[in-house]
């Protein structure tokens, strides 16, 4: 595979070729390891600041879902002859680099830290709550369900007694991040409380164990948390469903407006802040087709990207980088796309992201899920193949007895071209 970081062209505009294409049918097995004794690299922590404070550290004992080494705190990855160093220039809190077929993790740092996640925490609210309503459905807005509301949140401009349909709602949800979209679709849902308490559910359902809910639309609360691990999953979770894939690749749309009496109802437009996805303050990444940014004044900014290149579907979050440069967290997440597609085929795995508890092989005793479970923890390196795919499109399941088992679908390529607003 060529070297994405020498073809400027892969982070380019041109993205014509990769609109039309369909994504090739996942693999059913994961690739063969080669070399029997891998470099492993350990980054040091970082010292104290100038200050003379100590630096913000992660816990010494971390979550081992997916591995053991995803618990350990600092960079973990086990490169292979060929394999290329990782990028220096990489100041996130925690990252993580996966292939989105297999489920290996290429690469992590701080995988499991529990840390705010600002916005990216609506990956898990679209997942759990986007299934409960058709796109057509329409909804008149009443200012109960503007309540409760983050000062300061983002929005995307939903008025009171307007009604909107849920596939306005999500674009809203999506492109602006907007709080206001999000609240009205979890009253919709029963409310709040109600939200949340199925988010928390299906993150557990998801082995997302790093995961404490407490807004549905991400906005700084005490005690709530993700990780780039967890992020993870909820991204690769929603890429399986086609309304998810379409809105998390949109680049622009047009919103409606007020509605007033006696007057036509007009619209205007918006963007995704999802800058990877629209070039806005930093090149378009080629082969980006979603997933969700945040920023909050807790978790900084975070951010889960997927992208193609020659066939090869990754999954890169970032969260928090200490580098206060404007973009930075899209940057370092290029980075890491950059050495994830040049590193693949070259690197042991370092974990694996483990599948929902009622979709894993059956254990011994009948129970769903544990026996994955318990195999990817138990394995340092991950990679194990108990559960080699995850698809990212519709599809059928087909069971390959209490060993394994594989999704075949195909994942379309959204029009990535339609959808980028015009130069």
């Amino acid at each position: 595979m060529p070297n994405p970081t020498s073809l400027p062209a892969r982070r380019t505009a041109a993205l014509a070729a990769a609109a039309a294409m369909l994504l090739l049918p996942l693999a059913t097995a994961a690739p063969a390891l080669a070399t029997p004794h891998p470099r492993a690299t350990h980054q040091p922590h970082p010292p104290a600041d100038a200050k003379g404070h100590p630096a913000k550290q992660p816990p010494a004992r971390m979550s081992t879902v997916g591995g053991e080494l995803l618990g350990k705190p600092g960079p973990q990855v086990q490169l292979q002859p060929g394999a290329p160093e990782l990028p220096k220039e990489l100041s996130g809190d925690s990252w993580l680099v996966a292939d989105a077929e297999s489920g290996e993790v290429l690469a992590a740092k701080n995988a499991h830290w529990k840390l705010p996640p600002a916005s990216t925490l609506k990956m898990l609210f679209a997942d759990t709550v986007l299934p409960k309503f058709p796109r057509t459905q329409e909804h008149k807005v009443v200012s109960a369900d503007l309540e409760g509301m983050g000062e300061g949140s983002s929005q995307v401009g939903i008025k009171e007694e307007s009604t909107y349909t849920v596939h306005d709602l999500w674009l809203g949800v999506f492109l602006r991040s907007g709080n206001d979209a999000v609240h009205v679709l979890a009253a919709m849902n029963g409310g709040v409380a109600q939200t949340v308490k199925d988010m928390q559910a299906h993150a557990e359902q998801l082995q997302a164990n790093d995961t404490h809910v407490i807004t549905p639309d991400g906005y700084d609360a005490d005690g709530q948390v993700s990780s780039a691990y967890d992020l993870t999953l909820f991204a690769r979770s929603g890429l399986q469903k086609a309304d998810f894939r379409e809105y998390c690749a949109t680049a622009t749309a047009q919103f409606p407006g007020e509605e007033k009496k006696g007057k036509k109802r007009e619209s205007f437009g918006i963007q995704n802040t999802n800058r990877l996805l629209t070039g806005n303050g930093v090149p378009v990444y080629k082969g980006i087709a979603g997933v969700k940014n945040g920023s909050t004044t807790n978790a900084g900014n975070t951010f889960t990207g997927v992208a193609q290149h020659d066939g090869k579907k990754l999954l890169v979050t970032v969260m928090n980088p200490e580098t206060k440069e404007p973009n930075e967290v899209y940057k370092e997440t290029a980075r890491l796309f950059d050495w994830g597609f040049e590193a693949a085929g070259h690197v042991k795995p370092v974990g694996l992201l483990v599948p929902p508890l009622n979709e894993g092989p059956k254990g011994a005793d009948g129970s769903k899920g544990q026996g994955a479970a318990q195999a990817a923890s138990a394995s340092s390196g991950g990679g194990g193949g108990m559960w080699t795919a995850v698809g990212v499109g519709a599809g059928a399941l087909v069971a390959l007895g209490a060993a394994a088992f594989v999704v075949h679908r195909k994942w379309p390529l959204p029009d990535l071209v339609r959808r980028r607003p015009r130069s």
